[in-house]
């Protein structure tokens, strides 16, 4: 499992998960202001997500969307 991180550790790109709503699946990070994350999600579509409120963790797979391995 990832780790909750920060905004300030997330950039547009991230692949991401909200442990909140495991349904939506892997969410790709569009845009971060503040507390404030966009991400578009698999399953969920585009949520401004309150990271104050509302953690995100690195996707496992973080990487594999771009063919790229993990470390």
């Amino acid at each position: 499992m990832g780790s909750n991180l920060p905004p300030v550790f997330l950039a547009p790109g991230d692949w991401v998960r909200l442990p909140a709503a495991p349904a939506w699946g892997t969410g790709q990070v569009q845009s971060v202001v503040g507390t404030k994350v966009t991400v578009n999600f698999e399953h969920g579509g585009k949520q401004v997500i309150h990271t104050d409120v509302s953690p995100l963790e690195l996707s496992p797979a973080d990487g594999l969307h771009l063919g790229e391995e993990t470390p």
